[in-house]
C-alpha cells in the first residue's frame, strides 16, 4: 500500500513538473514558432554526464557526442565501417600496422583560442594528441581501454596517421568507431582541463551552444561541417538540437504525445500499451501523427550471479540452472514487452553477431527446473531456498514475472529495487548476489561480449561482474586474438559462450530491439543496431 502511495506522489510530482515545463515552453516559443521545423527537440530522461568524448561511456553520452565529434572512421546504419576524417586506410599483411590518410578539409568548431580565424583544420598531430590524452593516467579516462592493444601511434605528416598494434586484432578498426577515439584540439582541451566536459570543441555536424545541467542542452549547426549528402548538399539539414532532461519516461512520453518533442526512443511500461498493441503494432489512433521504426539491437538483457557470494544458492549450479529453465521467455516478451525483442534462448552473444548460436542456451522446461531445485534441497539440507534479486524500477515487471514462475519450482526470489547508479556500483563491487543488467555492443565483434567472462577482467576493475574464472575460457579468449579467419573465430566464440552457459553464470532474458517513435513530420532519422543517434540527415517538414 505504501508503495502505491509513493508511486502516486511521484507521478503527481512529475505531472506538476511537466505542466510547469509546458507553461515555460508556450511562453517562450511564440516568436520562434516559424523556425520549429529547423530545430530537433528530444528529451533524455537518463541525463547526459559529459560532453568530453574520452569519458563518453553511456548511450546517452554517445548519442549527444556523436553530434559534436568525429573520429578516423564511422559506422553507417548497417554497421559497415566507413571513412570519416580518415578518407582511406591501409593494413599491413601481418595485421599489425595501420596507416590512415586524413582529409584536409576538416575544421574544428570556432573558438577564440584559435586566434584571428577562430578555427583551424585538423591534422594528424591532433589524433596523436587525442590518443595520448585518452591514455593519460592523470586524466583517467574510462575509454583508455580501447588502446590496450595498441603499441604505438604517431603522425607521419599532416595527413598520415600510423597505428601499430601489439598483436593482430581483427576487430581493431571497429574499435576506432567509438566516441572515445574522437579528435579534440589540444589548445582547447588543455585550456579548459576537466571543464572541457562542458565546453566541448569538436568537428561534428553540430557545435556546442548552451548546457544547463539537468535542465537543457542546445547545439547549433556547424556551418563548416565537411560531409555532404549524395546530392552534394551540405550536412546537417537542421539548424539546432534542443535537449531537455525530464526525469522519467512517463513525462517524456507526455511531451511527445503533445507534440513538444519530436522523438522518443525505447519502450517503457508507462506507455507501451498506449502506443502498441499486444503483438507490437502501432495503435491505429497514432497512424496519422506518429512513425515507428524498429530493428535488431546489439543488446543482451540478463540476470547475473556474483559467484564469490557466500550464499549457498548462488554457489549452486543446480539453482542457477533451475532459474534458467524455470520461466518462459517467449511468454514474458509477449505479455510484458508487447513482443518487442527476441527471447534469449541462445547464449550471451545476441542475434546479429558472428558466434550467436540458438542451441547453446536454455528453453522453458518447468519440470526440469523443479527437479533441480529438489536435488539442491536434498544435497544441501536447505528446505526453503531463496535468492535476493536486485533490479531497477524499469525492469521490475520482468523480475516479478520470473519471481512468480520460480515459486512453482520451490525457489523463492526476493525482488529489491535500486536506482540505476546505485545498482551499478553495487554490482561492480560485489554487493549484490543476483542482479539485472544489460550489455550493449561497443564494437562489432563478439569478443566485446565474451570479455565479460575473462578472469583478468574481474570487477570493479573490469566487466566480469560474476567473478567467473575458467582456464579453458581464458585460453580460448586469448587465442581469439590470433585468428583472422571469421569462420574460425565464430566457432571459437560459440565455444566460449557455451562454456559460460553450461556454468549458468547468468540468465539471458532477451535480445533487445531498437524501437523509435517520431512525429510524422520528422524525416531521415533512420535506425541502427547500436541505437546511436545520428541527426546529420534529419529534416522536419
Amino acid at each position: 500500500m505504501n508503495l502505491i502511495k509513493n508511486k502516486n506522489i511521484q507521478l503527481l510530482a512529475y505531472l506538476l513538473i511537466s505542466c510547469a515545463f509546458l507553461i515555460l515552453v508556450s511562453c517562450g516559443n511564440d516568436s520562434n514558432s516559424n523556425k520549429d521545423h529547423l530545430v530537433f527537440r528530444y528529451n533524455e530522461y537518463g541525463n547526459v554526464n559529459t560532453l568530453d568524448p574520452a569519458f563518453s561511456r553511456t548511450i546517452q553520452d554517445n548519442s549527444i557526442n556523436n553530434q559534436l565529434f568525429n573520429g578516423l572512421v564511422q559506422l553507417d546504419s548497417d554497421l559497415n565501417i566507413l571513412p570519416s576524417i580518415a578518407k582511406a586506410w591501409v593494413i599491413s599483411e601481418d595485421g599489425i600496422n595501420y596507416t590512415f590518410s586524413l582529409r584536409n578539409d576538416v575544421y574544428f568548431h570556432k573558438h577564440e583560442l584559435f586566434g584571428k580565424d577562430s578555427t583551424r583544420h585538423v591534422v594528424a598531430k591532433d589524433f596523436e594528441y587525442s590518443f595520448n590524452r585518452l591514455r593519460d593516467e592523470k586524466i583517467a579516462a574510462p575509454g583508455s581501454w580501447v588502446l590496450n592493444k595498441v603499441d604505438d601511434f604517431k603522425a607521419l605528416n599532416d595527413t598520415l596517421f600510423n597505428i601499430t598494434l601489439k598483436q593482430p586484432f581483427p576487430a581493431f578498426v571497429g574499435l576506432l568507431t567509438m566516441k572515445y577515439c574522437s579528435v579534440v584540439p589540444k589548445e582547447i582541451a588543455e585550456h579548459y582541463g576537466t571543464d572541457f566536459r562542458s565546453n566541448p570543441i569538436g568537428t561534428g555536424p553540430f557545435k556546442f551552444k548552451h548546457w544547463k545541467e539537468n535542465i537543457k542542452l542546445v547545439l547549433r549547426k556547424n556551418e563548416n561541417y565537411f560531409e555532404q549528402d549524395e546530392n552534394g548538399n551540405k550536412l546537417p539539414y537542421l539548424e539546432a538540437i534542443s535537449l531537455t532532461f525530464l526525469p522519467d519516461k512517463q513525462s517524456e512520453f507526455l511531451q511527445f504525445a503533445q507534440g513538444n518533442i519530436d522523438y522518443v526512443s525505447g519502450l517503457d511500461i508507462s506507455y507501451k500499451d498506449e502506443l502498441l498493441t499486444s503483438n507490437g503494432k502501432l495503435r491505429e489512433k497514432y497512424f496519422e501523427t506518429v512513425n515507428m521504426i524498429r530493428g535488431p539491437y546489439l543488446n543482451t538483457e540478463y540476470l547475473g550471479f556474483y559467484l564469490d557470494s557466500d550464499t549457498p544458492e548462488i554457489q549452486s549450479k543446480l539453482i542457477r540452472k533451475a532459474i534458467n529453465y524455470g520461466f518462459d521467455r517467449k511468454k514474458m516478451m509477449l505479455y510484458l514487452n508487447n513482443n518487442v525483442g527476441n527471447a534469449a534462448e541462445g547464449g550471451f552473444i545476441p542475434i546479429g553477431l558472428p558466434g550467436y548460436n540458438k542451441s547453446i542456451g536454455y528453453t522453458y522446461q518447468p519440470k526440469k527446473a523443479k527437479q533441480l531445485v529438489e536435488q539442491f534441497k536434498q544435497e544441501s539440507g536447505i528446505i526453503n531456498p531463496e535468492i535476493n534479486l536486485v533490479t531497477t524500477s524499469n525492469y521490475l515487471s520482468f523480475c516479478e514475472f520470473i519471481q512468480r514462475e520460480l515459486e512453482k519450482t520451490g525457489l523463492k526470489i526476493n525482488v529489491d529495487v535500486m536506482p540505476e547508479a546505485t545498482l551499478r556500483s553495487a554490482r561492480s563491487n560485489g554487493k549484490v548476489d543476483m542482479f539485472r543488467s544489460s550489455w550493449v555492443a561497443d564494437y562489432l565483434d563478439a569478443e566485446n561480449y565474451l570479455s565479460i567472462f575473462y578472469s583478468k577482467n574481474f570487477a570493479p576493475n573490469g566487466s566480469n561482474y560474476f567473478h567467473f574464472k575458467n582456464k579453458t575460457v581464458d585460453s580460448l579468449y586469448n587465442k581469439a586474438f590470433t585468428i583472422t579467419n571469421i569462420d574460425e573465430r565464430k566457432n571459437l566464440y560459440t565455444t566460449i559462450d557455451s562454456l559460460a552457459m553450461d556454468n549458468a553464470i547468468m540468465v539471458p532474458l532477451f535480445y533487445d530491439e531498437v524501437i523509435r517513435f517520431t512525429r510524422k513530420n520528422v524525416k531521415g532519422l533512420g535506425i541502427n543496431p547500436i541505437n546511436l543517434l545520428d541527426l546529420r540527415r534529419v529534416r522536419k517538414d
